[in-house]
C-alpha cells in the first residue's frame, strides 16, 4: 500500500479560521459563555504580527499533522517550532519593540490556537507548542492617594477653573474613582442602572468583561455628578471614547498639580527599561499625569477603599476579583503603604500625647 502524506496547512489561513470560530461562536469559553470582545480582538492583534512577521522574513508559516511522522522526522518538526519561537520572539522584540508581557500575550494566543487545532479541529499537530515560554512581569500602578481624590472632589477652585469639558472628565473620572468599573462598563452605564432605596442611591450593574454583577452604593457627591447629566436621554454619564478620555485624564490631572516625578519601567527580555517621554527633540522624566489613564479609575476606587478600611472580602465583592487574585493582592500591597504612613503618623502624634503628673 502506498504510504500517506502527512498534511500541510497554512497558519495564517488555520489562524483566520480559528478568529471566525470565535466570532460565530463556534468556539466559546468552557462555561458555554461567548469570548469577550477584548479577548478575540487580542487574538486578532497577535494574527496581524504573524503577517508581519511572515512579509518581514518572506516565508509561509506551515503546521503538519504528525501521526505518520517517523522519530527523524518528528526531531525535525520540533525543531521548526523552536526555530520559530526563536525568530518570531526576535522580530516582536527587535522590530516591533515590545515588553515581556506583550510577547509573553502573543504566545499564550498562539498556544491557545495550537489547542483549537488538536482538540476542536483534529489537526494533531503534537505538544511541541507547549515549550512556548510566556514571559510575564509586574506592571507597576499608578492609583492616587486619598488625599490626591478628595482634591477632585471637593475642591471647589479647581472646579470653577476647569473649561466645560473638562469639568466633565472630572465628573466622569471622578465616578469612575468611586464605583470600581472597567471603562466599559463605566461608559455603557444609563439611568436604570441606579437603584433609589430609603433615599440611598445604589448603581447595579453586570460586567460586560466577567458577566459579574456588582451593587453599588454611592456618595453624596456621586449622586450630584448624576443629577448634572439628569438632562441626557438615556446616559448616565458623558459619554467618550477610550482614546480620548486617556488624553483628557492626562490633562485633568496635570492642571491639578498632580505632576510629581514617577519612574516608571518595563521589561525586555527580563531586563528593566526605562520609560520616559519624548518632548518634542528631548526626553523628558515622566510625572505621575503622564501615566494616568482610564484604568486608574478602577485602581483609585479599589486602592481607596483598602487604603481606608474597608475590607478585602467586600472591596473584592464591588471590583468582582477571585479570592486569590494576583492582581487584587497588588492592590492589597499598594494600600498596605498607604496603612503604613497613616500608622507611622498615628505614633508620631503619640510620642506628644504625654502625662503631666502633679507632685
Amino acid at each position: 500500500m502506498p504510504k500517506k502524506c502527512n498534511k500541510e496547512y497554512s497558519l495564517i489561513t488555520l489562524y483566520e479560521t480559528f478568529i471566525e470560530d470565535c466570532l460565530k461562536l463556534k468556539r466559546v469559553q468552557a462555561n458555554g459563555k461567548p469570548l469577550s470582545a477584548g479577548t478575540i480582538a487580542n487574538y486578532g492583534y497577535t494574527l496581524k504580527l504573524l503577517k508581519g512577521f511572515c512579509l518581514k522574513k518572506d516565508i509561509t508559516l506551515r503546521i503538519r499533522t504528525i501521526q505518520k511522522l517517523n522519530t527523524r522526522e518528528l526531531e525535525r518538526e520540533k525543531n521548526y517550532w523552536k526555530k520559530f519561537y526563536n525568530y518570531f520572539s526576535d522580530y516582536l522584540y527587535t522590530t516591533c519593540k515590545c515588553f515581556d508581557n506583550y510577547v509573553g500575550q502573543c504566545f499564550k494566543n498562539i498556544k491557545v490556537f495550537f489547542g483549537y487545532l488538536n482538540k476542536e479541529k483534529a489537526i494533531i499537530t503534537g505538544d511541541f507548542y507547549k515549550s512556548f515560554y510566556v514571559r510575564k512581569e509586574e506592571v507597576a500602578i499608578y492609583p492616587l492617594l486619598p488625599e490626591e481624590l478628595n482634591f477632585l472632589i471637593y475642591d471647589q477652585r479647581f472646579e470653577q477653573s476647569l473649561s466645560k469639558r473638562m469639568r466633565e472628565v472630572k465628573d466622569f473620572f471622578v465616578f469612575g474613582c468611586t464605583v470600581a468599573l472597567r471603562f466599559s462598563d463605566l461608559n455603557t452605564l444609563k439611568k436604570n442602572n441606579v437603584r433609589i432605596v430609603n433615599q440611598h442611591h445604589y448603581l447595579a450593574v453586570r460586567s460586560i468583561k466577567t458577566s459579574t454583577d456588582t451593587l453599588v452604593k454611592l456618595p453624596s457627591y456621586a449622586v450630584e455628578i448624576m443629577e448634572r447629566y439628569k438632562k441626557e436621554a438615556k446616559r448616565l454619564l458623558p459619554q467618550f471614547n477610550s482614546s480620548n478620555l486617556n488624553i483628557y485624564i492626562k490633562e485633568l490631572l496635570a492642571l491639578a498639580g498632580f505632576t510629581q516625578g514617577v519612574l516608571k519601567t518595563r521589561e525586555r527580555r527580563g531586563k528593566g527599561i526605562t520609560i520616559n517621554k519624548s518632548n518634542g527633540s528631548s526626553i523628558v522624566p515622566l510625572r505621575f499625569c503622564d501615566v494616568a489613564s482610564t484604568h486608574t479609575m478602577r485602581r483609585t476606587a479599589i486602592t481607596t477603599m483598602l487604603s481606608l478600611g474597608v475590607s478585602e472580602q467586600i472591596v473584592r465583592r464591588v471590583s468582582g476579583h477571585a479570592p486569590h487574585s494576583k492582581e487584587f493582592f497588588r492592590y492589597v500591597l499598594w494600600a498596605q503603604t498607604y496603612q503604613d504612613q497613616e500608622t507611622e503618623n498615628m505614633f508620631e502624634i503619640l510620642k506628644q500625647k504625654s502625662l503631666l503628673r502633679v507632685l
